[in-house]
């Protein structure tokens, strides 16, 4: 079987598996955002009452922490597992971090609770949620690493779209588990029931380590072994040629915080404020992502079109504006106006930046730096979407009228990863080998 895969133009040739790559990507990215959604889920509807019952009203905040504590992971883990990926290669570090992504969320459905050994119960759900970070900081790096250097050089932007769509294809699965457990009685979903999304990750786990297995490292990544070009420091010649670029995708990977204000955030806001019970602000997830799975390969191949930047200003801007539309019609009891704004704001909104950044991010580097720089550059940014629950919780978000705060944080987070955008060069003209150029 042959791994040479033509591009629609002629002259552009790829001697990798674009396809194979994407779906790789897809499923490591759906494991990710599976465990990471679950989490999410359980820290605005569970975990206070299991990890932090003696912590009465801080415990919301607290339980919002140790979600953002994987974001304080990611850069550790970005440096470590950016090193080795562009050492040894894209594909054996990818296999680590499904691994230890699998293992970690599974640990986590057995862990006691508070009433059984105190305070040693959220100490090591911080621990397991350390280890959920450090690998997630490089599974999407390496994936969309990847995934790029896989694709023909006039459908990169579509193909690594593939990567984020997969986090739409996890969430969607996770919200399907978790709905049922908001169901059971409370004495079965705070003991056992709560566990069961946890356990079911191991399912996802195996299914990606097959598929990914077979896959061979991209044609970029071998020829910068055979011509030994491969980088004895990546980190260190990173921060020398591309410290400008891991500067802008820090900024711009700020735009995440979105993704977290929508996913987590406004389910506790929709609860604790609105009165929206938990299981319809979960099918508004999963009906918005399940159109994202729609448009965000549009929006990839419309980057492939017209340029990374625009799409990806867009999906910023109408972030911004689209937020306190959403949070609004949380408020109004109208569920088929909630349904509509969630698609709005997180389909046709957001999903146009986030469908496009792993090409855009992953464009300004060089073969010899892409994982590291990816890696570090988005780890660093992501800490704003780790810590934005537990940020404008503190600053009275899910309080009456907090709609304001979170309206105002995502604007700010917004309109820098815009600024940052600006000040990038357009990148889809040019070749896979030439990408990075000084």
């Amino acid at each position: 079987m042959s791994h040479t895969v033509p591009s629609t133009t002629p002259g552009l040739t790829t001697g990798g598996t674009p396809k194979k790559a994407a779906l790789a990507s897809f499923l490591g990215s759906a494991v990710e955002y599976y465990d990471f959604f679950i989490f999410g889920s359980a820290a605005a509807l569970i975990f206070p009452h299991v990890f932090f019952p003696d912590a009465d009203t801080n415990a919301a905040i607290m339980s919002f922490a140790t979600f953002g504590f994987a974001y304080i992971a990611r850069p550790v883990g970005a440096v470590v597992l950016g090193h080795f990926g562009d050492r040894i290669g894209r594909r054996k570090v990818l296999m680590f971090t499904l691994l230890l992504m699998g293992a970690s969320t599974f640990a986590i459905g057995c862990l006691p609770d508070f009433k059984t050994v105190g305070w040693w119960a959220p100490v090591l759900l911080v621990l397991a949620r350390l280890c959920q970070g450090f690998s997630a900081a490089g599974e999407q790096a390496g994936a969309s690493s990847m995934t790029l250097e896989h694709a023909p050089d006039n459908r990169r932007s579509f193909f690594t779209s593939w990567t984020l769509t997969g986090t739409q294809g996890g969430q969607i699965l996770a919200a399907l588990v978790f709905i049922p457990v908001l169901a059971l009685p409370d004495d079965i979903k705070y003991t056992i029931g709560w566990r069961i999304p946890f356990w079911l990750s191991a399912v996802v786990v195996l299914i990606a380590f097959f598929i990914r297995r077979t896959l061979h490292e991209p044609p970029a990544f071998e020829e910068a072994q055979k011509t030994k070009q491969i980088s004895k420091l990546p980190v260190a010649d990173l921060l020398k040629s591309h410290w400008r670029d891991v500067l802008r995708v820090i900024a711009c990977a700020f735009i995440a915080a979105v993704s977290t204000v929508f996913g987590t955030l406004a389910i506790s806001y929709a609860k604790n404020v609105a009165g929206v019970d938990g299981t319809t602000t979960l099918w508004l997830v999963v009906g918005a992502n399940f159109m994202a799975l729609g448009t965000q390969p549009l929006f990839g191949m419309l980057a492939d079109k017209i340029g990374r930047k625009p799409v990806f200003i867009y999906g910023a801007l109408s972030s911004a504006a689209l937020t306190p539309v959403f949070l609004l019609s949380l408020e109004s009891g109208n569920v088929a106006l909630m349904f509509l704004t969630a698609i709005a704001f997180f389909s046709f909104g957001y999903a146009a930046a986030n469908a496009v950044w792993p090409s855009f991010y992953a464009e300004m580097f060089s073969t010899n730096v892409r994982f590291s720089g990816l890696a570090i550059g988005t780890q660093l940014g992501f800490l704003m979407a780790g810590f934005a629950p537990a940020i404008v919780a503190a600053m009275g978000g899910i309080q009456p009228g907090g709609w304001v705060q979170i309206s105002i944080f995502t604007a700010i987070i917004c309109l820098i990863a815009t600024v940052a955008a600006l000040t990038a060069k357009e990148t889809f003209r040019v070749p896979t080998k030439q990408l990075g150029q000084q």
